[in-house]
């Protein structure tokens, strides 16, 4: 093939922008992005009950359970995966509904949810071992919700046009969680994951862990934008 006959990444761009747009509206995708909206609401509210009630159990109040919750990187990310699914699903007009059916969100959102399932199964999955309702939330929120919305990514979110600006914003949530969780914890003592305890590893170890999942999920979400980048070729081929 000669050098003329090969595809520019703009026109792989431009092929993918025209062919997955019309699959995203297609009652295939609006059924996808449905089930992860139901999956995602059920595995956050569920664990809103378990937090403040464990919480609740050792003297504490809702609004202790509420703080507990929102220090967990899973359970932020569950409720922006319900958010953006739900926009999807019923393509409201709502402001918050608009920005979530952008691709380039939701393809930060999808990164975010498989960083997340990543993370957990390479680093914490032995760390316990839940059993009955309490394994149904912990599957749905770390494997089931992160692999189906891998799916609907590659085969609905259409291409779109990357920057390098762009591609910085993804990191404004998992360093703003990073900055915040640090920030809560030097003042009440409690970390949630063991590879961010200050108290327990000390502020250089921490940050070293801390620069390894970062680049982790830079290293990710390289791999999103280069799939992206290819027009997803892949598909193209059915």
């Amino acid at each position: 093939m000669s050098h003329e006959q090969i595809p520019s990444p703009e026109s792989l761009d431009s092929f993918g922008a025209q062919l997955f747009p019309a699959r995203r509206d297609s009652a295939a995708a609006r059924a996808v992005a449905t089930l992860i909206a139901i999956i995602s609401w059920f595995a956050f509210v569920a664990q809103t009950d378990i937090t403040i009630g464990r919480l609740l159990a050792r003297g504490g109040g809702v609004l202790d359970g509420l703080d507990r919750l929102t220090m967990y990187l899973t359970n932020l990310t569950i409720l922006m995966s319900a958010l953006c699914f739900t926009s999807l699903a019923f393509s409201l007009k709502t402001p918050v509904s608009r920005f979530f059916r952008q691709p380039s969100v939701i393809s930060a959102v999808v990164a975010y949810l498989a960083f997340v399932g990543i993370a957990y199964n390479l680093l914490l999955r032995h760390l316990w071992t839940p059993t009955g309702f309490r394994a149904l939330v912990n599957e749905s929120l770390h494997t089931v919700v992160p692999l189906l919305a891998i799916a609907y990514w590659i085969f609905f979110v259409p291409v779109f046009r990357t920057s390098l600006r762009k591609s910085l914003l993804w990191l404004v949530y998992p360093l703003g969680y990073l900055l915040l969780t640090l920030w809560r914890g030097a003042l009440s003592g409690f970390y949630p994951y063991p590879f961010i305890d200050v108290n327990a590893l000390g502020y250089p170890r921490v940050l070293l862990n801390a620069s390894l999942l970062l680049a982790s999920f830079i290293a990710l979400m390289g791999l999103f934008i280069a799939v992206n980048r290819s027009g997803k070729p892949v598909l193209h081929r059915r």
